[in-house]
């Protein structure tokens, strides 16, 4: 099978505390999976650790044949939260502190992403902006580069119903055909509509993979799906 991800017993532990235990997943490209999982279970670790921002982790990660934390950092867009700019930085700084650094960010489907940012400017100050502000310029920045995977943690945790869902909806036009999303959120009902797979994490361990038309055949909700495989785990 064509991949474009392919995690292979890929374990983390920090301060001696196991975090993620033998994860396995191959992932094909143009996919888009929900990862799902109680807080806790490990999801933005394995996230840190696709994008190579976790130190000491064992296994083997490769995404696009590439095993090395410098090529693989090069073909992943993880949502950023901005932790190092000021609260003074404007908006226009950062974006050319995009372009400048990251030689795939696309400064025009930046513009055209930020239509929906609406009533921010590149003169405002990150300070300024509400957290549903700072939830869509995230997203534009991280969904303006080209890249083979992006990582959406949280990503719509400060936006109105009517925002999510209008992002939702656009998400698909926005990635390039071959490109993998993995999106970390809580609002089960309204990723369904745009996820391929979903993967459950619990207890560190991977336990569950899915294709969503295989539950729409079946008739069971995701969030149904969800429940099922934590009881599952559970009883064991």
């Amino acid at each position: 099978m064509e991949k474009t991800l392919e995690l292979s017993a890929v374990s983390y532990q920090r301060n001696q505390q196991l975090i993620l235990n033998q994860i396995n997943l191959t992932v094909a490209p143009g996919t888009i999976i929900g990862l799902l999982g109680e807080n806790g279970s490990g999801k933005t670790t394995l996230m840190r650790c696709i994008a190579g921002l976790a130190q000491g982790v064992t296994g083997q990660i490769f995404i696009n044949g590439h095993s090395s934390v410098v090529e693989r950092k090069a073909q992943v867009s993880y949502l950023d939260a901005l932790g190092g700019f000021s609260r003074r930085t404007k908006i226009a700084d950062v974006v050319e502190f995009y372009a400048a650094v990251y030689p795939d960010f696309n400064v025009d489907q930046y513009r055209e992403l930020s239509d929906f940012l609406k009533n921010i400017n590149g003169q405002q100050k990150l300070g300024d902006l509400s957290q549903g502000q700072k939830e869509k310029l995230l997203l534009s920045l991280a969904l303006a580069r080209q890249t083979a995977v992006y990582l959406l943690d949280e990503p719509f945790k400060g936006l109105d119903n009517h925002t999510r869902k209008q992002l939702l909806r656009s998400l698909v036009q926005w990635k390039s055909p071959d490109s993998v999303i993995i999106i970390c959120d809580h609002y089960l009902t309204e990723l369904t509509g745009v996820l391929d797979e979903v993967v459950i994490l619990n207890e560190r361990q991977l336990v569950a993979r899915e294709k969503i038309s295989r539950l729409k055949q079946q008739q069971i909700s995701l969030e149904d799906y969800y429940e099922q495989q934590l009881v599952q785990k559970w009883g064991e």
